[in-house]
């Protein structure tokens, strides 16, 4: 039998000094975790960071990893939009360019602590759902086949877009495999020098067409399904938003419910600001391009125009009074995902009247890394509109 923590404590180095010099409230005088060994150039927080996105769960990348990334992010920017992207690079290599070390403590105190072994379930990793290399899920299915029907939690992986594997969410996914529930893990083809066409836009695509041949995999091995909720983290947030309020009306299964933590809402130019790097039209219209797929100008940022653009990326933007219940979690401190990009999305929900619970952790940047009351509240609530959104 093993005990494998569900929610477990980084280490982030501050490899890029002027993207966390806002986002850090002293962890001592806030509760949060310090430690000595590292002073002042890190950071303790409960996630995998992979730069832009920190999820629950994700993958780290080492400092050569990040540098090299670096490089392809310059070179994709000159080649395209000189200046603008010139500025997106920084932005972006800034997310990737944070490494992590493991510490074994548990925040939670054990409470999600997540027992695994063949009495509780199974993995099949590695399912194809397309031709990309990318292209492939892991499935977790419960031991127990007595149910006439279950219900199936897709968790999205971390990673700015750029980076991160199904594989770093293991512990997410067997966590929810114990609790009685078909999880699946689903990667996507990232932008990198191999895939420079790569955007939020196409992930999202890949997301959607994914989702048949994870229900046919599950039914296949027994496990009908009739029921589904779409969780992430950071990255995996903002992808699963965008499915849960974009594309639940084509999903192959029911959408109940979201849930995610620091995932982009919203892309408002006035939102985004690049690190104190720059300000200007030339610089968002590099940065929207990348996330939206399309060629944008300055004049498209100057004249609103990007608005259409970035639409197909942008929760807020689809929410309506039948938008399934959702359970958010933002950092006030989030300089990565700016915390002024999450209220566009909140009170679009608030205004459409759906039911969510909306969590800030006062005290932390992206990591959510200095509120451990407000972490765990999220969680609490995460487990409670599972308990009724997806139970028979």
């Amino acid at each position: 039998m093993i005990q494998t923590p569900f929610f477990v404590s980084f280490r982030l180095r501050r490899l890029t000094q002027h993207c966390f010099d806002d986002t850090l409230v002293p962890p001592k005088s806030q509760g949060g975790f310090y430690d000595n060994d590292f002073k002042t150039n890190h950071l303790t927080c409960r996630h995998y960071c992979s730069g832009f996105c920190i999820g629950t769960f994700g993958s780290s990348r080492s400092v050569e990893s990040a540098a090299g990334r670096h490089a392809v992010w310059r070179e994709y920017s000159v080649k395209t939009l000189k200046w603008g992207l010139l500025y997106t690079a920084a932005f972006l290599a800034a997310f990737v360019g944070s490494a992590l070390l493991k510490l074994n403590s548990d925040p939670t105190h054990g409470k999600y602590n997540t027992r695994w072994d063949e009495t509780i379930g199974k993995a099949y990793t590695d399912l194809p759902y397309g031709e990309g290399a990318a292209n492939k899920f892991d499935l977790y299915v419960p031991a127990d086949k007595s149910q006439d029907a279950y219900g199936l939690v897709v968790y999205l992986h971390a990673g700015g877009f750029t980076s991160g594997d199904k594989a770093g969410d293991a512990e997410m996914l067997k966590w929810l495999c114990s609790k009685g529930y078909v999880a699946a893990g689903i990667n996507y083809t990232l932008f990198t020098e191999e895939n420079p066409d790569a955007s939020v836009y196409s992930q999202s695509e890949e997301i959607k067409a994914a989702m048949p041949y994870v229900v046919a995999a599950a039914e296949k091995l027994g496990y009908k399904l009739d029921r589904m909720a779409i969780a992430g983290g950071s990255a995996g947030g903002c992808l699963a938003l965008i499915y849960a309020y974009r594309d639940a009306d084509t999903s192959p299964l029911p959408v109940r419910m979201v849930f995610e933590a620091v995932g982009p809402g919203s892309f408002h130019v006035e939102d985004w600001g690049i690190f104190g790097l720059d300000q200007s039209p030339e610089a968002a219209a590099g940065l929207f391009s990348v996330m939206s797929g399309q060629a944008l100008t300055p004049e498209d940022i100057t004249s609103g125009a990007y608005l259409d653009a970035v639409k197909p990326i942008s929760a807020d933007r689809w929410v309506t009074k039948d938008t399934v219940p959702s359970v958010l979690c933002y950092g006030a401190h989030d300089k990565m995902q700016p915390f002024a990009a999450s209220k566009p999305l909140v009170a679009a929900l608030e205004k459409n009247g759906v039911d969510h619970r909306h969590f800030v952790a006062e005290h932390s940047g992206h990591g959510l890394q200095n509120d451990n009351k407000a972490y765990l509240e999220y969680l609490d609530a995460v487990v409670e509109y599972l308990d009724k959104y997806m139970k028979d």
